[in-house]
């Protein structure tokens, strides 16, 4: 009986731990509560897994999202700033009020005609990661090895390519390096399936993110904090808009230089927090994620991508040095593509959304500056399987497929899998979905 109520109570002490995972880690490191506008971290300190013996790595393909940004419209400004502007007119803010209004302006002001354009931090990072790249496997990138870089005609994401590759070039001067960005290839770069978009909110899974998301709404303490008038802010304010705007900001300055002097974390308490960063993980989950409401769909809107992975890998690979391919798109590319290529416990399905912030973060998805890496390996005596092994945000992680060796898969099984999964998706949707090859043409 005493080793019963012992391992229950481990079981028990597990569950509360596992429970606590996401509130520690935001605990840990606020800026991951901002979700997409988290700052790219970088890769964890450990070194990557040796590869078997005899196999070294030859051809990197590679899908990333642009750098740390500055918010893409005024109207993400606008819309913590008039409320408070207009009430500091009539005399309704705190000094807490007025000393976050001067901030919020100042944040605006900075970000004035630069809507959704890279930060000198965004720059950085994609010089780190072309840096890297190099540095992790200089197999791949000796001599003059050919670079095929593409970008979506969006600035932030050509000049998030253009860091890199500068990066890359001053490691390498002979690096032989194509790059591009054209609506050509839109189809695939940053592809919207407006037919799969409109299975992803149906009403009852808008009912039920709804209802999660006024279980965490508690927005009395902060409007307090900002107004001197209740009969105010609770009738001339829309209070859950000014608070999303304000933590929307908080979230997005450590991605400019005001991130040294200026924050907004201090307005709120860390469950307000929390409570925030919940809404917004489910949101992204319901609309880019596997979510089981919807039918899990969302992350198909990325197939055409996955595609050309495969066929351009498949083509690369018979060269005798293939070198990389890179692509330079959008973090709702990164996000879908991660879940699906399942890798590690981003394809899990999770129907109740009380239970997902300890089962799928989204935060380790999708900072500014993430990206997928496919790295291939060949037995350097000409014999074997091709190996190859996933990274996500430059760390090891997880294949649905059986090992090799450690993260090390054979590229037969990756590719018959996948290739299976997307023909099962796409005979099933042919009715409502063009083909590949249709929308290639337009």
């Amino acid at each position: 009986m005493r080793k019963a109520i012992l391992l229950l109570s481990a079981l028990l002490m597990t569950a509360v731990v596992q429970a606590q995972t996401a509130r520690q880690e935001i605990r840990e490191n606020i800026f991951r509560s901002g979700s997409n506008y988290y700052a790219y971290p970088g890769p964890t300190p450990c070194a990557l897994t040796t590869a078997p013996e005899g196999y070294e790595p030859y051809y990197l393909s590679h899908y990333g999202r642009h750098g740390s940004r500055h918010l893409i419209e005024n109207s993400d400004y606008d819309r913590a700033y008039k409320p408070l502007l207009r009430a500091d007119s009539l005399g309704k803010l705190t000094a807490l009020g007025r000393n976050v209004l001067e901030r919020v302006a100042t944040l605006r002001s900075d970000a004035e005609k630069r809507h959704g354009e890279l930060t000198l931090l965004g720059a950085e990072q994609h010089q780190q990661i072309g840096r890297r790249m190099i540095e992790r496997f200089p197999e791949i990138f000796e001599g003059k090895t050919r670079i095929d870089a593409k970008s979506t005609v969006v600035i932030r994401c050509i000049l998030s390519m253009e860091n890199a590759l500068q990066a890359m070039l001053r490691v390498n001067p002979y690096l032989d390096i194509r790059h591009d960005a054209s609506e050509h290839d839109m189809w695939y770069m940053n592809f919207h399936d407006r037919e799969l978009d409109k299975l992803k909110m149906p009403s009852d899974v808008e009912k039920a993110y709804d209802d999660f998301c006024k279980r965490h709404q508690h927005n009395e303490r902060l409007m307090r904090s900002l107004f001197t008038d209740d009969n105010y802010w609770q009738h001339e304010v829309n209070t859950q808009e000014l608070t999303y705007h304000l933590f929307k900001l908080a979230s997005n300055v450590q991605s400019t230089e005001l991130r040294h002097t200026i924050t907004l974390h201090d307005i709120f308490t860390e469950d307000e927090l929390y409570d925030c960063w919940l809404q917004t993980n489910a949101w992204w989950y319901i609309h880019y994620g596997p979510c089981p409401l919807n039918g899990g769909v969302s992350p198909y809107s990325q197939r055409n991508l996955l595609r050309v992975i495969i066929q351009e890998a498949d083509s690369c690979l018979q060269l005798p040095h293939p070198g990389a391919t890179l692509r330079f798109g959008h973090e709702v590319c990164v996000m879908p593509l991660a879940c699906l290529l399942e890798l590690d416990d981003f394809g899990r399905e999770v129907e109740d959304f009380e239970q997902l912030a300890d089962a799928w973060q989204c935060y380790k998805i999708f900072p500014m500056g993430c990206n997928v890496q496919l790295v291939f390996y060949r037995a350097t005596n000409g014999q074997g399987d091709i190996l190859m092994k996933a990274l996500l945000n430059e760390n090891e992680v997880r294949l649905p497929l059986t090992p090799v060796s450690g993260p090390y898969y054979k590229w037969s099984d990756f590719r018959a899998y996948f290739s299976a999964k997307l023909d099962q998706y796409e005979q099933k949707h042919t009715s409502t979905q063009p083909s590949t090859k249709q929308r290639k043409r337009k």
